[in-house]
C-alpha cells in the first residue's frame, strides 16, 4: 500500500497520523487565562528540542469546527508561560477526562479532582498528582498548514523541573517506576512499565567518548 497523504481528507490523515506516529509521550499542559481561570488540557503532539538550553515542543490543532485556536493557545499567547505535566498510568484516566471541550470559563482541575499547586518560576499552576513537572516560558509559537488538521507549534524553554524525590537517583529518572503513559489512537493507551535494554553498538559508541 503506498499513500499519498495530499490525496486525503483531513480525517483520514489524522486517523493516518495518529495510527502511525507511536507510542507518542503525553503533555498534561497547564495554563491560565489573564483573567485568572486555570486551564488543563492532554497534548501526545509532544516531543523534547535540545537539552541546552532544555527546550520542549508541543503542537496543538487549530479546532476543525471552527477554525478557532484552542484555549492552551490563547492563553500562551496571552502569558508566555505554561506547565508541562508528564503523566503517568496513576493519573491517566483523570488526564483523559481534561481532552472534554469545557467552556473557556471552567477551571478543569475542579472538573477532574486533579491538584493545583503554585509554580515558582510562572504563573499557571503545576498538577500535584503529576511527578515531574516542567516549568516553560513560551520561545517560539509557529503555525503550519490552514483549515482542519492545521496547528500551532508551541517551543517552550523550561525553566524549572519538579520532580518526586524517589524518582530522581543518580543524576537518572527512575524510569521503572515512573511508569509514564504513550499515546496511540482513537481510545488507545499504551503502558511502558515492561523495560528491556540494548547494549550501544561498538562503533557508536566510540563516537560517543
Amino acid at each position: 500500500m503506498e499513500i499519498i497523504p495530499e490525496n486525503l481528507t483531513w480525517k483520514d490523515r489524522y486517523k493516518l497520523y495518529t495510527g502511525t506516529i507511536l507510542p507518542r509521550p503525553i503533555a498534561l499542559v497547564s495554563t491560565i487565562s489573564k483573567g485568572g481561570i486555570p486551564n488543563l488540557a492532554p497534548f501526545s503532539n509532544f516531543c523534547g528540542v535540545c537539552p541546552s538550553p532544555f527546550m520542549v515542543a508541543f503542537a496543538p490543532l487549530i479546532r476543525p469546527e471552527d477554525g478557532t485556536k484552542k484555549d492552551t493557545t490563547l492563553n500562551i499567547e496571552e502569558t508566555g508561560q505554561f506547565v508541562i505535566n508528564i503523566v503517568t498510568e496513576d493519573i491517566v484516566t483523570k488526564v483523559h477526562d481534561t481532552s472534554i471541550e469545557f467552556a473557556p470559563d471552567i477551571d478543569e482541575f475542579q472538573e477532574t479532582g486533579l491538584t493545583p499547586i503554585p509554580s515558582s518560576k510562572v504563573l499557571p499552576y503545576r498538577v500535584k498528582e503529576s511527578p515531574i513537572q516542567m516549568e516553560c516560558v513560551l520561545e517560539n509559537m509557529l503555525t503550519f498548514g490552514e483549515g482542519p488538521g492545521s496547528s500551532n507549534l508551541v517551543i517552550g524553554r523550561v525553566v524549572k523541573i519538579h520532580i518526586e524525590d524517589t524518582l530522581y537517583k543518580d543524576g537518572k529518572v527512575d524510569l521503572a517506576n515512573l511508569k509514564p503513559v504513550g499515546r496511540l489512537a482513537g481510545p488507545y493507551y499504551a503502558k511502558m512499565s515492561e523495560l528491556f535494554t540494548l547494549q550501544s553498538p561498538t562503533k557508536l559508541s566510540n563516537l560517543l567518548r
